[in-house]
C-alpha cells in the first residue's frame, strides 16, 4: 500500500479565498456593491464652509463635509464640486479629499482620497481602502465601485506601498453552522 503525501495547507489557501471573496460579494444583502443606487437622485451637501468660483464652473466645500444621496452618504474634510452651468446647474463629479468615508445600507468604504464620478456613475477610492460588509473586510490602494453593475474592484497598489505592501487583503467572517 503506498503512504499518501499530505499537502501543505498554503496549497489550499488560494482557494480559501477565493471562496470567501465569493461569499463576500454574495452575502444576503443588496447585490455586490452599491448595486441599484439612484445616481439621478438630488444631492443634499453640508460643511462648515463654501467657496464657489463661478468662472471655473467650480464649488469647494470644507469642515465637516457631509453629502447624502438617497441612501449613501460621503463624508470627508474637503469636497470640490465640479458643475455644469449650462441650463442650470448640473453636478459632474465630487472630488473629495483629506480622509473619505462612503456609506450605504450594505456597505461602508473607506480611503484617503475620493472620486465620485457622476456622469460615468463611478466611484473611485485612493489610499488605504478599506471595504466592509457585515463583518467582512478588504483592503487595498484603490477600489473603483460601478453602481450601474455593482462590480467593486480593489487593486494592491504598487509593491511595498500602503500598510499591506501592494497587496489586496481580506479578512472574512463564516456563517456558524448548526451542529
Amino acid at each position: 500500500m503506498r503512504k499518501m503525501r499530505r499537502l501543505p495547507i498554503l496549497v489550499f489557501a488560494p482557494l480559501a479565498l477565493v471562496t470567501a471573496a465569493a461569499a463576500f460579494a454574495q452575502s444576503r444583502e443588496p447585490v455586490s456593491a452599491l448595486k441599484g443606487h439612484n445616481s439621478d437622485a438630488p444631492i443634499d451637501l453640508t460643511a462648515d464652509r463654501l467657496e464657489v468660483q463661478d468662472r471655473a464652473d467650480r464649488a469647494m466645500f470644507s469642515g465637516n463635509v457631509h453629502v447624502k444621496q438617497d441612501e449613501l452618504t460621503l463624508d470627508t474634510s474637503r469636497l470640490t464640486v465640479a458643475y455644469s452651468s449650462a441650463g442650470g446647474v448640473q453636478i459632474k463629479r465630487l472630488d473629495a479629499s483629506g480622509g473619505v468615508t462612503v456609506r450605504s445600507p450594505s456597505e461602508t468604504a473607506r480611503g484617503a482620497f475620493g472620486i465620485y464620478d457622476l456622469d460615468r456613475k463611478l466611484i473611485t477610492l485612493v489610499g488605504n481602502v478599506v471595504l466592509q460588509r457585515q463583518g467582512s473586510q478588504l483592503s487595498g490602494q484603490r477600489l473603483v465601485i460601478d453602481l450601474d453593475s455593482g462590480r467593486a474592484v480593489i487593486d494592491g497598489g504598487p509593491a511595498g506601498v500602503g500598510q499591506n505592501g501592494g497587496r489586496v487583503t481580506g479578512h472574512f467572517t463564516v456563517p456558524q453552522r448548526g451542529s
